[in-house]
């Protein structure tokens, strides 16, 4: 059985990404509170979300972004290394910025 790479919660909802947690191997994405987006575990994939909903002029992130390697990933700094990935590819097709 192979594993999933995205999760979709709410995309529908047109908010903007404003929140990051870690969490078994990917990245939840939150707008509000509570209302969790979509979990992704590959840079395109966190892209889509992005591509779908926007991001706030500000995302914030959880502790578990630091702590990774307890949340699901090999080492504790790869949840951030996944996210500036994706911001990455996020700002080259979107805005035409290299990072």
């Amino acid at each position: 059985m192979t594993k999933s790479t995205i999760k979709i919660f709410g995309l529908t909802n047109k908010k903007p990404v404003r929140f990051l947690a870690a969490n078994d191997g990917g990245l939840e994405m939150f707008t509000d509170p509570g209302e969790k987006l979509a979990w992704a575990s590959t840079p395109e994939m966190i892209v889509h979300v992005l591509k779908k909903n926007g991001m706030a002029d500000v995302v914030y992130g959880s502790s578990s972004m630091d702590f990774a390697d307890e949340n699901g990933f090999a080492h504790y700094g790869d949840a951030n290394k996944l996210w500036d990935e994706a911001l990455g590819i996020y700002n080259w097709e979107v805005n035409g910025v290299a990072s």
